[in-house]
């Protein structure tokens, strides 16, 4: 009793006790309320690029225990159009993607365009010069446009020369979502690892606490720092 009450003073005196107490604390923090973490991949280009650092609402839609993943509560659902984090059904790793479609929705993809529940999703011409001078030199040749998925309009890219499957139209399950990429020609998703379950999405990417140009000595873009995402 002597040697644990000894220890425990050690602790309170070196601070080492508090140390645990605050890291204990901002792991629990980053499991159940909010995360960030960094962009390791471009199949998210142009809404993000590699070496944006994303901030995730873990309570965008479930309250959870932390370090445990029981759902505590829910808080909303998952909404087409939402750039979710999950674990991917192929391997389990951490993936970032745009939902395209939810429970019930009738997709269908041809020539790179979306059609949902019937209706043929609206392509504008976005300002490729501008988002070619944002993604840099990898962009040249590439295609922008502003794609309307009902409720949710947003850039995307066609490099071209990458994954182009057709999908002949389907009905997204019951309690599963179908995840692209915004690269469209570059994003291992949906097209390739199938439906993702509710209980795989891990939180709603609502903006970007900044980011390093990993091209250029990781240099900051300035612009790109505390803002949304859409």
């Amino acid at each position: 009793m002597t040697t644990i009450k000894s220890f425990a003073a050690w602790l309170r005196r070196s601070g080492t006790l508090s140390l645990v107490l605050m890291l204990t604390a901002l792991m629990g923090f980053r499991s159940a309320v909010a995360d960030w973490h960094d962009v390791p991949s471009g199949s998210m280009i142009p809404t993000l690029l590699v070496g944006d650092r994303i901030v995730v609402d873990k309570l965008a839609y479930d309250v959870k225990l932390p370090f445990t993943g029981v759902v505590l509560a829910t808080r909303g659902q998952p909404a087409r159009g939402d750039i979710i984090t999950c674990k991917s059904p192929a391997d389990g790793r951490r993936l970032v993607k745009r939902i395209v479609g939810v429970p019930g929705d009738l997709i269908s993809l041809r020539d790179n365009r979306l059609t949902v529940n019937g209706a043929a999703v609206d392509y504008a011409p976005a300002d490729e010069a501008a988002w070619r001078r944002l993604v840099g030199a990898d962009a040249a040749g590439w295609e922008f446009l502003i794609e309307g998925l009902p409720g949710h309009p947003h850039v995307v890219a066609l490099a071209g020369g990458g994954r182009r499957p057709d999908l002949r139209e389907f009905r997204v399950p019951a309690g599963q979502y179908f995840l692209m990429g915004d690269n469209r020609d570059q994003s291992a998703d949906s097209r390739w690892f199938g439906f993702v379950e509710r209980k795989a999405i891990a939180g709603h990417v609502i903006g970007l606490a900044g980011s390093l140009d990993t091209q250029q000595h990781f240099r900051p873009r300035w612009g790109r720092f505390v803002r949304g995402v859409v």
